[in-house]
């Protein structure tokens, strides 16, 4: 994983490295988790694209995520420096936080939304679209980057909240920190983070061609045939358990981002992972999954109730409009 190898690299340089980058190396752990969830949930957004469209499109997300950040940390840092000059005056008023769970809540909404997707839409707007989808993906005049735009503008949306938690992750660990110190490492950890997860997601959907350009490419022997061919069978197969990881994360994350807001939320799942922790043989594992399984669940309950609340006010703005 990304996160893996980003942190090994930066082990290795820690010897020699100062206040700024062991700071982005902190940081890096500590946000590391949710990038393997911006992986499973990008590489999932930019599947089913026309072979030679694909590098394309991961590059027209990553630029969005670039922007993202571009537009992220001076916010954070904006938003920071405001709630510490209302904490100074006597006013402790939480600005991050608010527009972290209105990201969460987003989330869980997109996530649920997949789910009652077949509920919501019927059978012959779902062959209409596959239809438009396939004859695009057949005319090499129409230019995909172009014909999938909202789902690539959603990709970058998805990124934007994923984003937003990695920099106020950050933010959290170099709190202490000169100004310049800060900007410093939010702006390495935002390079590194979309590199790292753009590299890895072109990987991902580029794992097909490799594996056919192994499987056909003259003189390859038996052993290297035999590679390309599990590239090629296990692609489509990586591909749709991104698909199920990808909304599984967008739970895990969205439903974590709301119970960490909501104090009675958060310390009653830390308190049943503790718990959970004292059962022999399983406890230590248990401790760990438990959590996520919780804020997964309240970001199904949080999604199902969003979706509800859009679906009601559409159909009485539609009503209003007729």
């Amino acid at each position: 994983m990304a996160g893996t190898s980003l942190l090994v690299l930066l082990d290795d340089i820690a010897a020699v490295l100062d206040d700024v980058a062991l700071m982005t190396k902190v940081a890096a752990k500590k946000t590391a988790g949710v990038l393997g969830d911006d992986l499973a949930l990008n590489a999932q957004q930019v599947s089913g694209v026309r072979a030679e469209r694909e590098l394309p499109v991961v590059w027209a997300v990553a630029k969005g995520s670039f922007k993202n950040k571009l537009i992220l940390v001076p916010a954070a840092l904006l938003i920071s420096f405001i709630e510490d000059q209302l904490k100074a005056f006597g006013y402790p008023i939480p600005l991050i936080m608010p527009l972290l769970m209105l990201g969460g809540l987003y989330l869980c909404f997109e996530g649920f939304e997949k789910i009652a997707h077949p509920f919501l839409h019927s059978k012959a707007e779902d062959e209409a679209e596959h239809q438009a989808l396939s004859e695009a993906a057949q005319n090499t005049e129409i230019d995909l980057v172009a014909f999938e735009k909202d789902k690539i503008q959603g990709a970058i949306r998805t990124d934007f909240v994923l984003s937003a938690e990695i920099i106020v992750i950050t933010l959290g660990t170099v709190a202490s920190m000169a100004f310049m110190s800060k900007l410093s490492v939010l702006a390495g950890i935002s390079l590194i983070m979309t590199v790292g997860v753009y590299g890895l997601v072109a990987a991902i959907v580029k794992m097909d061609d490799a594996g056919l350009y192994l499987n056909q490419r003259p003189n390859s022997n038996a052993f290297t045939q035999a590679i390309g061919r599990g590239l090629l069978a296990g692609a489509p197969k990586l591909m749709r358990v991104l698909a199920i990881v990808g909304t599984l994360a967008m739970f895990m994350v969205g439903g974590g981002i709301l119970t960490h807001g909501i104090d009675y939320l958060h310390h009653t799942i830390e308190h049943i992972g503790h718990d959970a922790e004292t059962i022999p043989y399983v406890g230590h594992t248990l401790a760990i999954l438990t959590p996520s399984f919780l804020n997964a669940i309240a970001g199904v309950i949080a999604g199902a109730a969003s979706l509800a609340v859009v679906t009601v006010v559409g159909k009485v703005v539609g009503m209003f409009k007729k």
